[in-house]
């Protein structure tokens, strides 16, 4: 009988052992991602950007060019006709270069400050009347301080 009473106190001991052992907690679900703050929505800066820079020998009244090229002949003037996007005031400027054996040599620059409302053609040009010497040039337009495009072109 001994031995009954001793294995029922090692059961009730055993229960009592895993009744009192520390209980789990279900997992706490993740909290939510605080919302970020509301900030003012950051409008696009309007301005004016270059969308095509075209070369050639002549333009038409509406200030683009009749025919783009890259080869210009001695006695030719030098178009450049600029078209933009966009709305407000900005500085254009045209530099014009001269590229022989690895030195370059600026011909000339030029600036106009346009207004336009949306879409808008402007052109720079340069001529000489005793004739440009054969080589390779490029007109690099800007607007403001930043390069928007350079076009490579050759007198033969």
């Amino acid at each position: 009988m001994i031995r009954k009473s001793l294995y029922a106190a090692l059961i009730a001991a055993a229960v009592a052992l895993a009744a009192c052992g520390k209980k789990e907690e279900p997992p706490k679900p993740a909290a939510a991602p605080a919302p970020p703050p509301l900030q003012a929505p950051v409008a696009a800066p309007a301005g004016v950007t270059v969308s095509t820079i075209s070369l050639g020998k002549a333009i038409g009244a509406d200030k683009k060019v009749s025919a783009t090229t890259d080869a210009f002949g001695k006695s030719d003037t030098f178009y450049a006709s600029i078209d933009t996007t966009g709305a407000g005031t900005a500085t254009l400027k045209s530099k014009w270069t001269y590229h022989k054996d690895g030195k370059v040599a600026l011909v000339k620059e030029d600036t106009q400050t346009i207004a336009p409302t949306g879409p808008a053609t402007s052109e720079f040009h340069l001529s000489k009347p005793d004739g440009w010497p054969v080589g390779d040039y490029q007109v690099e337009v800007f607007v403001g301080e930043k390069s928007a495009g350079v076009k490579k072109f050759s007198v033969k």
